[in-house]
Order: structure tokens, then sequence, then C-alpha cells
């Protein structure tokens, strides 16, 4: 599992925007299914045996739709949300 401090400062090496840590993949199940998303480039980064796989070459673009529910999942997890603590009132650490 990542560190909360670590993922706060993750971005997406394409875009440069803030990604969502899914730490037991969009099933909830395994942490050997967790993985980054970035909303704004819609591109999904691996984790490998606990590294994050940071590489534009190695993410896995996912259509408009599959980005869309990938949000969702992330809200109904209660995952932290790129924008989340501005919308809430509260400056980005």
């Amino acid at each position: 599992m990542l560190p909360d401090e670590l993922v706060a400062i993750m971005v997406c090496p394409q875009s440069r925007q803030p990604v969502v840590y899914f730490p037991r993949g969009d099933a909830d199940r395994n942490e050997a299914d967790a993985f980054l998303f970035c909303p704004a480039s819609r591109l999904r980064y691996p984790i490998e045996d606990g590294v994050p796989v940071l590489l534009v070459e190695e993410a896995t673009e996912v259509s408009a739709a599959a980005a869309a529910a990938l949000l969702a999942r992330a809200r109904e997890l209660g995952l932290r949300l790129p924008g989340a603590d501005l919308a809430n009132g509260r400056s980005p650490r």
C-alpha cells in the first residue's frame, strides 16, 4: 500500500495532473490489483510489486465511458479524488 503523502504528490507524467489511487483495484479485493488512474489523460498506470510505474508507455488508455466508471467507483469506495479538497473548501496539501 502506498503512503497517503506519496499519493498526494503524484501526478500523471503526460498531463501533469493528480492521479487516483485504487489500493485494491477497482473491484476492491486484492492489493495485487492496485493501480493509479489519471482522469485528465484517461491513463491507468500499473503498480508492480508495490512500485508505481508512472511511464506513459506502460500505461493503458481507457475510454471516456470507462474513465467515468472508474471515477464513479472511486467515489463509491471513498477514494481521494483530484480536486476534492478544493471542492470541499480545503486547500490541497
